[in-house]
C-alpha cells in the first residue's frame, strides 16, 4: 500500500508544480504569489507524506489533503478538478494497496 501511495503523492507533486506554472501563464486575475501560496504548501505536504506512510497518521493527513486541494478550487479553479482526481486515485491507492498486500505471495512475511 505504501508504494501505491508514495507513487500517488509524487506524481501529485509533479501535477500541482505543473499547474501552478500553468496558472501562473494563463490567469490574469491571480498573483504569482497567491498560486504559489496554494501551490507550494500542497507540494511540500506531498513529499512529507511520502516520508510519513510508515506512521498510522499518514492515512488521514493524505485525506485532509485532498480535502484542502478540493478546496483551492475556490481560490485556482483548476484545483477543483485536480483535487478530485486525486482524491480518486488516493482512495484507489489506499483500496488496492491493502488488497495487494493481503493477497500478495509472501504478503506474511512483509508484515
Amino acid at each position: 500500500m505504501r508504494t501505491l501511495c508514495a507513487s500517488t503523492l509524487v506524481c501529485e507533486f509533479i501535477v500541482i508544480g505543473l499547474a501552478a506554472v500553468a496558472a501562473m501563464r494563463l490567469s490574469d486575475d491571480l498573483s504569482t504569489t497567491t498560486i504559489w501560496a496554494v501551490s507550494g504548501p500542497a507540494m511540500a505536504l506531498c513529499l512529507l507524506l511520502c516520508g510519513l506512510l510508515r506512521l498510522p497518521i499518514a492515512l488521514p493527513l493524505g485525506w485532509a489533503l485532498q480535502a484542502a486541494l478540493i478546496a483551492a478550487g475556490f481560490v485556482i479553479p483548476a484545483m477543483f478538478v485536480l483535487g478530485a482526481a486525486f482524491a480518486a486515485l488516493w482512495w484507489a491507492s489506499i483500496h488496492f494497496g491493502r488488497h495487494i498486500d493481503t493477497t500478495a505471495p509472501g504478503a506474511a512475511l512483509t508484515r
